[in-house]
């Protein structure tokens, strides 16, 4: 089995099969896909039964490689990983905020690449910055990296709980399975 797949079975290990909370503004979801996600994907029956091969399929192209995480897994396989659960988990911009925030503030006042953007999007000057950190810094560059992208995703479950009360429903479970050190 390739690394993405068993990124993805992780992933839908962690998200579950068919769920509906009523406390999750998303509504129901199958395996982490939310109905809008699937609908959008083509899939027009109820969600209790959308196959997994769907799941997978949407997994791949709209939180992998739309995002430009393949590409992020080509410098570092642990950075991809996190950004694709914390995509899932958020979003995909929240994801890449996150990485580009992280960036910006490891570059050393601006001396070892050019402060990016903070737009969410992942393209060749974040690739670039994250290359030449990762060049730098090396194994405990990626470890501190890893603790960042963590630090912010942690940070945003507790402005979510503090925006909506009913997603205190959530926090226990997203800090529990979503953040590592």
């Amino acid at each position: 089995m390739n690394k993405l797949n068993r990124m993805i079975d992780d992933l839908i290990e962690r998200e579950g099969a068919f769920v509906d909370h009523p406390d999750d503004k998303g509504g129901p979801t199958m395996y982490g896909i939310t109905e809008k996600v699937a609908r959008l994907h083509g899939w027009d029956g109820q969600m209790r039964h959308m196959p997994r091969a769907l799941a997978v399929k949407i997994y791949k192209d709209q939180f992998w490689t739309a995002p430009n995480f393949d590409r992020v897994s080509m410098l570092s396989l642990r950075v991809a990983e996190e950004l694709l659960d914390t995509g899932v988990n958020m979003g995909i911009s929240w994801a890449g905020q996150f990485l580009q925030r992280s960036l910006n503030a490891l570059n050393s006042q601006g001396t070892h690449y050019s402060d990016l953007s903070v737009d969410g999007l992942i393209g060749n000057s974040t690739l670039g910055a994250l290359k030449d950190y990762l060049d730098r810094r090396g194994k405990t560059g990626e470890d501190v990296l890893m603790k960042a992208l963590n630090c912010l995703q942690g940070t945003r479950y507790v402005e979510l709980a503090e925006a909506r009360e009913r997603n205190e429903s959530f926090v226990f479970g997203w800090f529990d399975h979503r953040i590592s050190f």
